[in-house]
């Protein structure tokens, strides 16, 4: 079992999502507990420990950290706007 933080930036992304998009994202996030590499997972490129799921046009930008069973919430947004 691994433990999910969440950053501010995550925080305020959260906030300004739609309600409809906010109730699909929330059991996402809280699935990385259980599973923090689930099916259709990707590595970003480029990082050492970055990780995307993929919620319909959304995307969740998380690190993991296996020695201390944290996974670490960074960005949720747009798939347009997320990589900048």
């Amino acid at each position: 079992m691994y433990e999910v933080l969440l950053e501010r930036s995550a925080e305020r992304d959260l906030k300004a999502l739609s309600a409809e998009i906010f109730h699909r994202v929330i059991p996402r996030i809280r699935d990385l507990a259980n599973s923090p590499r689930p099916s259709g997972c990707h590595k970003i490129i480029g990082s050492k420990n970055d990780w995307r799921i993929r919620i319909g046009d959304y995307r969740v930008i998380y690190e993991i950290d296996d020695k201390k069973r944290v996974v670490k919430v960074m960005r949720i947004r747009h798939r347009r706007e997320v990589y900048r």
